[in-house]
């Protein structure tokens, strides 16, 4: 079917505290590219900055908090069972505000296996009728022979919330990305369903400078109603999960696309939950889901993300397990 639409820190965490004038220098030091990217407002409530490397004398990830400002928070790192640093992504603010923009810049160095996740859903709330729309963007760089997995729980968006989403992705050789995404439709359980204003996803990986994947997402409920055929039909909840890993030969996907597309078939269930795999024009592949609740959605994708690490990676993972 084709896609319809704990152990210590794997090493000692550096944080630096940004104050005064000094923050103001570090901010003109920052690289070029997010601070500097068209339409980037530079007025960012808050930004994560963080840098993963391998280290071949303990053959496990290290990670460096670099620069970190409230609401984003990273505490520490916890070893995977491969050696890999898993990070949870804090928001301090329990969500994200209205006139919010945080930034993210993620390094994977050479080598590192990275698992990111939340520690809980994304909440997009209610922002006053005078803030701007939130803005939270990331900008990720996948080195060779490294690997990042990107498991977070759901995007929750409050009635009248506005928000917009710009994830931009670089992969070196042999690198390796995993990444999914379940966007609800609201606060259902208090009768919230579709009731925010706009919702704006961007996403883009390349390989050096190959598109894989140029993803344009953009709901208004409002305006133009969800359910149309071109949209999300009769389901509330979607997700897609992308799966990627620089130079492995075309036949290598489209074996994993159909053994995907297998499980796909296993899983939908007519009426109330779909699920379709499609390949990328290289590299990679792209599963989506579409359904009425949210648990199909929350428990099919570990299912693609276990398979497809299996053949591309030779053993799975246990999810990543959460953090207050």
């Amino acid at each position: 079917m084709r896609a319809p639409g704990s152990e210590s820190g794997v090493g000692a965490a550096e944080q630096v505290a940004v104050t005064g004038s000094e923050r103001e220098q570090r901010l003109a030091a920052r690289p070029r590219g997010l601070s500097h990217a068209q339409g980037y407002r530079p007025e960012v409530a808050g930004w994560l900055r963080l840098g993963f490397g391998y280290e071949r004398t303990t053959g496990r990830s290290r990670l460096l908090v670099q620069e970190q400002r409230p609401p984003l928070q990273v505490v520490r790192a916890f070893s995977t069972d491969e050696g890999g640093a898993l990070v949870h992504v804090h928001n301090l603010s329990g969500g994200v505000l209205g006139g919010d923009r945080c930034a993210l810049e993620i390094e994977v160095g050479p080598g590192a296996r990275v698992m990111l996740t939340s520690t809980g859903a994304t909440r997009l709330y209610r922002p006053r009728a005078e803030d701007r729309p939130a803005l939270q963007r990331w900008q990720v760089h996948v080195g060779a022979g490294a690997l990042l997995e990107h498991l977070p729980d759901a995007l929750i968006p409050f009635a009248g919330a506005r928000y917009r989403q710009e994830v931009l992705i670089s992969l070196a050789e042999d690198a390796g990305l995993f990444w999914w995404e379940i966007v609800a439709p609201g606060r259902v359980a208090r009768g919230e369903c579709f009731a925010y204003e706009w919702l704006e996803l961007l996403f883009t990986i390349s390989r050096g400078e190959f598109p894989l994947a140029l993803e344009r997402f953009r709901l208004e409920p409002q305006q133009r109603s969800p359910g149309t055929l071109a949209r999300l039909g009769p389901f509330r909840y979607c997700a897609s999960l992308y799966v990627c890993r620089t130079g492995q030969p075309r036949q290598r996907w489209a074996d994993l696309e159909a053994e995907l597309a297998g499980l796909a078939q296993e899983l939908s269930q007519s009426g109330a939950c779909l699920w379709g795999v499609s390949r990328l024009v290289a590299d990679g592949l792209v599963v989506r889901g579409l359904a009425q609740e949210g648990l199909p959605l929350s428990a099919g994708l570990p299912q693609f993300w276990r398979l497809a690490r299996l053949r591309l990676y030779g053993r799975t993972l246990p999810l990543p397990r959460k953090i207050t």
